[in-house]
């Protein structure tokens, strides 16, 4: 926030328009693919803190996963029926366990839909593509006998984790999925791992018009897989090419940051703010231009002089002066800049003769991804080519360390676990011997 900037002034437009609009900004509603997952893995007792106090002492296992992430503003473009996301998702390849995709502009950000109630039929289109390409047949997911290998080694311990069994379709579900005007993110895991899966939440921040419409801002999402929580942050910073619109980038990130905020639960003491999970990263069109005169900055993407451009790039240059994402990393950018094409060209604005009605713009690296703590290695960090939009999709994949107990972790976890079958059984067996040689006993008298 500026320091000139008093909380009153920021406040009070948001309650104004909170009140006058009577959206319900922030709602913690989501949907996917199970309706109840909320109910898959905590059944709270009065015991639950008790057995999760004890668990602290017990033996931790460590297992990796493979997260595929990528952020890609569509610029409202709705996408066709047949529209091919096969090289953008890396089926080809396919050896990740869950895809976290956030979108920008998946509707144009104008007053009715700033104002009006969010077009679901589209945020319902894009799920639907998502999920015909990533369960497409596994003979075509596989490259090869050791990834599927990796799998099934991978499935394995995962059920002597946790000793819960359940079938296994080898198909990709969606836990999560959330819209705030053009924002969405939606997230998809394995359906061997859905069991593993807990406290699923949304929080929504809008950082637009008035400081809180949703035409700006974030929808970040939370769960824990086993013991270890992750948290996804899907941003749309402020734009603009003017120096000064820097400042409102970092006070858009700030307050991002600052106000998210996720359910602690009632008997558990779940993270509250982002930077409180194990494993966090942030995703978006974050709108950080290139702090260059406009025809140098032509004549440096004419030459493709990635590394010059880049000393330049204004969210590396805040980074250095640690005004935001102190403590934050960001993989080595290889790429050349994701914005601003000519829709359905390879042509950047600015770089080719301009009509009358083209608004100024440069080339940037506004599409970014960055991490933050522990547990998380990044293994790639690339644009794909679909000419969809004027940016370009920026995807990464990262090995995500995640603790596992040996033992039961709830008392929901025993209850639904084949140990107390095998226990009922043995006592049920024990009983009938007992009563047999009672009986026998008798007879004999």
């Amino acid at each position: 926030m500026p320091e000139n900037q008093k909380f009153g002034e920021v406040i009070w437009p948001r309650l104004v328009a909170s009140k006058f609009l009577r959206r319900p900004f922030g709602s913690s509603r989501f949907v996917a693919d199970i309706p109840n997952i909320q109910t898959l893995f905590p059944l709270q007792s009065f015991d639950e803190q008790i057995l999760r106090e004890r668990s602290l002492n017990s033996h931790r296992d460590t297992l990796k996963y493979k997260i595929f992430v990528s952020t890609w503003n569509v610029g409202g473009v709705t996408p066709s029926d047949d529209l091919c996301l096969d090289d953008w998702l890396d089926i080809e390849n396919h050896s990740y366990d869950i895809y976290v995709l956030g979108f920008q502009e998946i509707v144009p950000l104008s007053a009715k839909n700033v104002l009006g109630p969010e077009k679901r039929w589209i945020s319902n289109k894009w799920n639907s593509l998502i999920r015909d390409t990533l369960n497409k047949s596994t003979t075509n997911k596989s490259n090869g006998g050791s990834k599927l290998k990796d799998r099934d080694e991978r499935t394995r311990q995962d059920k002597a984790a946790s000793s819960r069994g359940g079938n296994s379709t080898g198909e990709f579900r969606c836990i999560i999925t959330k819209q705030m005007v053009g924002i969405m993110t939606t997230v998809w895991i394995r359906d061997e791992l859905l069991q593993f899966v807990h406290q699923p939440s949304v929080s929504c921040i809008g950082c637009g018009v008035m400081g809180c419409l949703g035409n700006k801002g974030a929808v970040s999402v939370r769960f824990f897989l086993h013991e270890t929580s992750f948290c996804f942050v899907c941003c749309h910073l402020a734009s603009g090419g003017k120096a000064a619109d820097v400042q409102l980038r970092n006070t858009d990130i700030i307050d991002i940051l600052t106000r998210t905020s996720f359910p602690r639960g009632t008997s558990l003491d779940l993270p509250h703010k982002i930077l409180d999970h194990d494993r966090v990263v942030l995703l978006g069109d974050l709108n950080y231009r290139i702090s260059l005169q406009e025809g140098e900055t032509k004549s440096l993407v004419e030459q493709r002089r990635w590394s010059t451009l880049l000393e330049k790039d204004q969210l590396r240059m805040e980074f250095a002066k640690g005004r935001i994402f102190q403590g934050w990393n960001e993989g080595v950018i290889t790429f050349s800049p994701t914005y601003k094409y000519y829709p359905n060209t390879d042509l950047y604005y600015g770089c080719t003769p301009r009509t009358k009605y083209d608004k100024k713009r440069t080339p940037a690296w506004c599409d970014r991804i960055l991490w933050y703590g522990r547990g998380l290695k990044q293994i790639r960090y690339d644009r794909c080519e679909s000419r969809l939009s004027d940016h370009r999709p920026v995807r990464a994949a990262f090995t995500a360390e995640v603790d596992v107990l040996r033992n039961f972790s709830s008392l929901g976890g025993f209850l639904m676990s084949d140990k107390l079958d095998e226990y009922v059984e043995n006592f049920s067996f024990q009983f009938e011997e007992k009563n047999e040689e009672e009986n026998n006993g008798r007879k004999s008298l």
